[in-house]
């Protein structure tokens, strides 16, 4: 069983992380094709209208992969997680049933509309639908995290006589402090990856000097908006998050932190490596006080280390989610001085002639997805080893029925599927940033 359950969750780790590169986008495209859609209505530029509907195509292609990808997932709570379901069914079900049937659909009526309905609903009706789409997308967003934010802290549920978890409390699981604070911190990130998608086309078109009306179009937009979210990011809303963690799952905290003693006046560690069996960091560098600063607000507060806490509660893979934790603050921080130096240029009005900075940030694109990636690896393996903080171990939720070997013949045989449609991606989307936006005359406001 122990094997068996290491590919279950291998299983689910593959395929909810790859999923997770499409959703990203399409909910922080969602917010700035309203932007572009409201600067278009406000001007009267066709100009806008034409960018619209070119990040429509590749908010288009995400979403369509999003929905592929998102299918196997639920389908694998039955599969791979039948214990976890059969006992959680009755919590988690409500959730993803709303996100299913209201926010999905929204979402999807309204992007049709969007898509193919332009001419037919005028310019303030290809708004309206442009706004549906991003509130069916960040409302698909909350339901997904309310259930997850259950998971890491369960609230308003009993429990049923032969141990089954039942919904006491229907606002009490849909405003779960955990959430709240999960879901701005996730919109956040999902805005910034938008953000850095959207600059570094503009940046390719400058640089190669294509489409340069358009590529400064998207330079400002994904500059402006993307310096508020890399600073939201940081605080409040990671602050908020970081506190959740340090309130309800200290164990976390610790493990996160490789802080494997109690202390008064605990270091914040920047950089080391975590020596599990002998328990201390190696080749730290380390900010005297500052975690209990950061944690309590007093720079003398005493953090409990993993010393505190049983064996058997430790997180299983303390190394990965060390690492993970960091990778996640480091870009985080370099994220806040690329869109900083970025902001300050665009209002001094030399960015767009600047070869260093633009080639800085279409470098930059794939650090967001990586960022993300690294943040709901930190999310899932902190929570370890419970499926259910606090009720039920992993070891508990897996299919018992379902063997190593059959978990190995799926879990292979979407490592092909998703390699095929990896490269479908990528191809249609090259294909409709060499194409471009619309052809159009120079645009001399952009």
């Amino acid at each position: 069983m122990e094997d068996a359950l290491l590919i279950h969750r291998l299983h689910f780790a593959f395929t909810v992380t790859f999923h997770y590169l499409f959703p990203q986008l399409t909910m922080g495209l969602a917010l700035l094709l309203v932007i572009l859609k409201t600067q278009a209505l406000r001007s009267g530029d066709d100009h806008y209208n034409r960018a619209a509907r070119f990040w429509a195509k590749i908010f288009a292609i995400n979403f369509t992969l999003g929905v592929v990808t998102g299918i196997p997932l639920e389908f694998q709570f039955g599969t791979n997680w039948a214990a976890f379901s059969r006992a959680a069914g009755g919590v988690i079900g409500q959730t993803l049933a709303m996100e299913g049937v209201f926010s999905f659909f929204l979402e999807s009526t309204f992007l049709g509309l969007f898509l193919f309905g332009e001419k037919r609903l005028g310019p303030r009706g290809h708004w309206f639908a442009a706004f549906m789409v991003f509130l069916g997308s960040w409302l698909s967003g909350y339901f997904i995290i309310a259930t997850d934010a259950w998971m890491q802290h369960p609230v308003g549920y009993t429990l049923g006589r032969g141990g089954e978890i039942l919904l006491a409390s229907f606002w009490a699981l849909l405003l779960n402090p955990w959430a709240l604070w999960q879901y701005a911190h996730n919109m956040v990130g999902a805005v910034q990856t938008a953000c850095f998608v959207m600059a570094s086309v503009g940046a390719f078109y400058l640089l190669w000097q294509k489409h340069e009306a358009y590529g400064r179009t998207f330079l400002r937009l994904g500059v402006t908006v993307g310096v508020v979210a890399a600073l939201l990011q940081l605080f409040p809303t990671g602050d908020g998050q970081g506190k959740m963690v340090a309130w309800h799952q200290p164990v976390t905290l610790s493990a996160m932190e490789g802080l494997f003693e109690t202390q008064e006046g605990a270091p914040l560690a920047i950089l080391g490596q975590p020596d599990v069996q002998n328990k201390r960091l190696d080749n730290p560098l380390l900010v005297p006080r500052m975690l209990s600063f950061l944690t309590y607000q007093r720079w003398g507060a005493e953090v409990k280390g993993l010393d505190a806490y049983p064996r058997e509660d430790w997180p299983d893979n303390i190394p990965l989610l060390y690492y993970s934790y960091h990778i996640m603050v480091g870009l985080g921080t370099i994220f806040i001085a690329i869109m900083v130096a970025a902001a300050w240029k665009l209002w001094r009005g030399t960015l767009f002639e600047s070869k260093a900075m633009l080639w800085t940030l279409m470098l930059s694109l794939p650090f967001p997805y990586i960022a993300n990636t690294a943040g709901w690896m930190t999310a899932e393996m902190g929570r370890q080893p419970w499926l259910i903080y606090g009720l039920m171990r992993t070891s508990e939720g897996a299919s018992p029925q379902v063997s190593a070997g059959n978990a190995w013949f799926t879990l292979i045989g979407f490592f092909g599927m998703y390699t095929m449609l990896s490269i479908l991606f990528l191809f249609l989307v090259y294909r409709e940033i060499e194409h471009g936006p619309e052809p159009t005359a120079p645009h001399q406001a952009a």
